[in-house]
């Protein structure tokens, strides 16, 4: 696995910017399905395999979705940002969150950065009783050799940036 952090000063092209309110949001848990179809498809009609790369795309997107609808928050707005810089797939996702569970994010997100990534994967997912989140941020880590960082992008927000090399998965 090659997981590299991937300059935050490079150029990403916007592609897409999916915004509502958050109530709207977790009203239905189909949503998440929906938009992660809907959007995998917008953008990656000019990939090489545009059906693998939005099946990849979409699965992983559905993913993140998911956990922000299981932040059972319901004030504020939700954000969905998707930019491209070469083989990289940037999603940004902004969502209302506690105190509480930042806190827990934040932890994920550095064991992301471990040795034993891997093992930890493989222990939370042979587990019953750890957090889903924790096994979604594992999963995109390890399967798509995600990078992911987690920025607060204000009182009660945060913002998760998960650069996904999809292309390179292709091969």
């Amino acid at each position: 696995m090659n997981i590299k952090e991937t300059p935050t000063h490079t150029a990403f092209e916007q592609l897409l910017d999916l915004e509502m309110e958050m109530a709207t949001f977790v009203a239905d848990w189909l949503y998440c399905d929906q938009c992660a179809n809907y959007v995998a498809r917008m953008v990656s009609h000019d990939r090489r395999d545009p059906i693998r790369h939005a099946n990849l795309l979409s699965a992983a997107l559905n993913e993140l979705l998911e956990m922000s609808f299981h932040s059972n928050e319901y004030g504020g707005k939700f954000a969905c940002r998707f930019y491209r810089c070469a083989d990289i797939e940037r999603v940004e996702l902004t969502f209302p969150c506690s105190p509480q569970k930042y806190q827990f994010y934040s932890e994920v997100v550095a064991g992301l950065k471990s040795d034993q990534l891997f093992a930890s994967y493989l222990e939370v997912i042979a587990s019953d009783t750890a957090p889903a989140d924790q096994a979604i941020l594992l999963g995109l880590a390890v399967n798509y050799d995600a990078v992911i960082q987690l920025h607060d992008a204000s009182a009660g927000l945060l913002t998760f940036i998960v650069d996904l090399p999809l292309e390179r998965l292709l091969n």
